[in-house]
């Protein structure tokens, strides 16, 4: 489609979106802006939406939309342009709406443009009353859900946290159970890695290296994100650091000593080359496909374990997910029951206090009293798909001896979700 730059001249732009399957309604899957988008890719990535949501039992179908245009080269009014007329097409081909395909934020896009969107769907469907669930990734004042931002962080380190917790895993790898004290190397910066070191961090975990594109930063007692965060706001970059150790070649920061790795940046960081250098004993891929085949058949060999990205990153989608609901739903997670939960939980500690005689220390009280609030509820739903998906990932790589590791483990729970529905149709014989 055709779009008229700032400059008056006439540019035609290349957009795509791919469904991938529809065993499940709607279709869910990312809109990114990039210029490496082409149809291949956008086809790949819409497969790779319909395993993921089957792993972590999101019921959808798989989608996925690019838009091939580096958007540091538009205006923000030319993006809006180009955001607008894209999402007036998938309106014209019924590729969009509530309950046939719900887009989302992926790279090059955010906030900004999924409210460009919503906003342009309800101008051309007035009267739809679900209209707003057209699309995820919103700002709350928008039908937005708290929770969102730090999803695929928080996703990433409730993944692994139960990982660490499970005994016959930690015995294998010689390592003790749980998070706390484990060294940690995160690779990125960006809203994933940022979120992955926080949680990390937080739970008792070290996070003792921190790498971007320019180089990495090391300190073996522990480095904090959002001092980083600041650093680098006021310099530019995270080299120099303040009380850290610099690494002007990035990659190396992948191959220090540590106990987990999350490499939350960038395609095929560990391959057939570094993967022997690798000194993790667990990897997180928190970015997409960080570790190329070769590199696995590496850490099968050497017992790494490598959690994967098809089910570890999917913390995104999940929480997109109870977006969605909520806008069918028109309400507000905890809107109704919140005020009801404190009442009963201070009467109760009102009783046991007067029963026992004793009082309950304040900081204790008060967290006895809260009621939950929608971003308490949606970590813990969050919280509850990642730890099941594990388990039901970690049952059937542990119950057949065919199966190398934990991605082939993940790819079977999915497929075979994915064919079972298509069998209870009829489709499969």
């Amino acid at each position: 489609f055709p779009i008229k730059r700032d400059n008056g001249t006439i540019e035609v732009i290349e957009g795509y979106r791919v469904q991938h399957s529809q065993h499940k309604s709607p279709c869910k899957g990312g809109i990114r802006f990039s210029e490496a988008v082409n149809q291949d890719e956008v086809m790949a990535l819409a497969a790779l939406m319909t395993y993921k949501c089957a792993i972590v039992n999101v019921p959808f179908g798989g989608a996925k939309g690019g838009i091939k245009i580096n958007p540091k080269n538009y205006s923000v009014y030319e993006l809006e342009k180009i955001t607008r007329r894209y999402t007036s097409e998938l309106v014209k081909k019924n590729f969009i709406g509530p309950g046939i395909d719900v887009p989302a934020p992926d790279y090059g896009t955010g906030e900004r443009e999924m409210s460009w969107i919503v906003d342009t769907y309800q101008s051309l469907k007035p009267g739809e009353i679900d209209g707003a669930g057209c699309v995820t990734g919103k700002p709350i004042s928008l039908g937005g859900v708290r929770g969102r931002k730090e999803a695929t962080g928080l996703g990433v380190f409730y993944g692994v946290r139960e990982v660490c917790n499970m005994q016959s895993v930690m015995d294998k790898l010689g390592l003790p159970v749980g998070i706390e004290g484990k060294k940690v190397v995160v690779q990125g910066i960006g809203n994933v890695g940022y979120h992955s070191a926080k949680f990390f961090r937080e739970n008792g975990a070290i996070v003792i290296a921190i790498a971007e594109h320019d180089g990495a930063v090391y300190n073996a007692g522990g480095l904090n994100e959002e001092e980083l965060i600041q650093f680098r706001n006021k310099t530019g970059s995270i080299i120099n650091f303040p009380g850290a150790t610099t690494l002007t070649n990035t990659l190396d920061a992948l191959e220090l000593e540590c106990d987990i790795l999350i490499p939350a940046a960038l395609e095929n960081v560990i391959d057939g080359n570094n993967a022997p250098r690798i000194k993790a004993k667990i990897i997180g891929e928190a970015a997409n496909g960080p570790c190329t085949p070769e590199a696995d058949e590496i850490f099968i060999q050497r017992g790494i374990l490598c959690v994967p990205d098809m089910y570890l990153n999917a913390g995104g989608v999940t929480v997109s997910y109870f977006e969605w609901l909520k806008n069918l739903s028109h309400v507000r997670y905890g809107r109704l029951e919140k005020r009801f939960s404190e009442n009963l939980n201070t009467r109760i500690l009102v009783q046991i206090e007067e029963l026992s005689g004793k009082k309950v220390v304040e900081k204790e009280r008060q967290h006895i009293m809260h009621g939950a609030e929608e971003i308490d509820l949606v970590h813990s739903g969050l919280e509850e798909t990642m730890i099941s998906a594990t388990r039901e990932i970690m049952h059937i790589w542990h119950s057949n001896p065919d199966i190398p590791d934990m991605r082939t483990a993940a790819y079977v729970s999915a497929i075979n979700k994915v064919a079972s529905t298509y069998v209870e149709l009829g489709i499969f014989p």
